[in-house]
């Protein structure tokens, strides 16, 4: 039975960071080595980014973060690689699970609670945008379109997931078998990797301080400053400790992998350092060695950009031929064909 894996990406100005290549990127360059019996849709989550009604859109970042997943080795052949909003019908079935879901269950959804706190203000008036509650339907939407059975997600993205199945769930109890039910895959938590400034948070795009952010864009004296003030602890011992090291298991982490290097080979091998100055020194030459392959192959896919579309537009074809169909199923089963 072939498996179908699907993940996307939201386009920014400030482009991707490390946490973002080792937890969305990373998972589907995995899945592509062993793509036997295997369909991976791959998205720019160009509909999603405008969740906010203040974000502009600019084809340039789109672009970037098409050129970020070429450089980061995902095969466009392999990989049904697409913009989300080419497809319609990612919209159409949105607006339709929209309508199969409850103010009740989205309005509890951790990450709308979150969000729309930061938009009360200070004499309680609220501009929340619509968007954000109406979010995961068409998260759902992007999933089910295409019986998904595999979504490769961070922890904090599992609720998503779970009211996608909910979504599903009551969809073909109530129209008949319609939808594949997903599953999420997590990455291990030993390969989340967190702010440089605050290491109980995830390295962030929204960040407010931007040296606890190491972005694939970065130049190599941005990644030396960024590591050189990112925090640690007293205990001047390079150990994987999450509870009372959690800083410096951060610095293990990112280390861990780039270098492909096991935790306890990190260990072994600054077991006698007496500050952590040359631990950093390292890990700096490490990021900026990743990086700096990262860039010129990025730099080679813009170069190339014209012959990517091309493929693109062929992915988009297959896709939303398939989306379609989706579509038409949902619409007879609900009554409108």
């Amino acid at each position: 039975m072939q498996q179908v894996i699907l993940t996307g990406v939201q386009p920014t100005a400030s482009g991707l960071h490390l946490g973002n290549y080792f937890g969305a990127i990373l998972p589907i360059l995995n899945i592509q080595k062993d793509n036997e019996n295997k369909s991976i849709y791959l998205f720019v989550a160009d509909l999603h980014a405008i969740t906010n009604p203040d974000v502009v859109i600019d084809t340039k970042n789109k672009e970037n973060l098409l050129c970020t997943y070429i450089a980061s080795g995902v095969d466009i052949k392999k990989t049904h690689l697409f913009f989300q909003s080419d497809v319609p019908a990612h919209a159409e079935l949105g607006w339709v699970l929209i309508c199969n879901t409850t103010y009740g269950e989205l309005s509890r959804m951790t990450q709308f609670k979150d969000k729309s706190a930061k938009s009360v203000q200070a004499n309680g008036t609220a501009s929340i945008p619509t968007g954000l509650l109406v979010y995961p339907p068409l998260m759902a939407a992007d999933i089910l379109l295409y019986d998904t059975n595999i979504v490769p997600v961070g922890a904090d993205q599992k609720q998503h997931v779970e009211i996608t199945r909910n979504i599903a769930e009551r969809f073909n109890n109530k129209y008949g078998k319609t939808f594949t039910i997903p599953e999420p895959q997590f990455s291990e938590e030993q390969g989340r990797i967190t702010d440089l400034q605050d290491p109980t948070k995830k390295m962030s795009k929204s960040a407010a301080n931007k040296n606890g952010v190491i972005f694939l864009n970065d130049t190599k004296e941005e990644v030396a400053k960024k590591i050189k003030v990112a925090i640690t602890d007293n205990y001047n011992s390079v150990k994987y400790n999450p509870s009372k090291q959690p800083a410096i298991t951060n610095l293990i982490t990112i280390y861990n992998l780039i270098t492909g290097m096991s935790i306890e080979q990190i260990e072994s091998k600054y077991a006698n350092i007496k500050n952590y100055g040359e631990f950093k020194k390292n890990l700096t030459e490490v990021v900026v060695n990743f990086l700096s392959n990262f860039q010129e192959k990025f730099a080679e896919a813009k170069k190339n950009i014209k012959t990517i579309y091309k493929q693109v537009e062929e992915n988009t074809k297959v896709v939303s031929a398939i989306a379609d169909k989706k579509v038409a199923l949902v619409y007879k089963k609900i009554g409108l064909r």
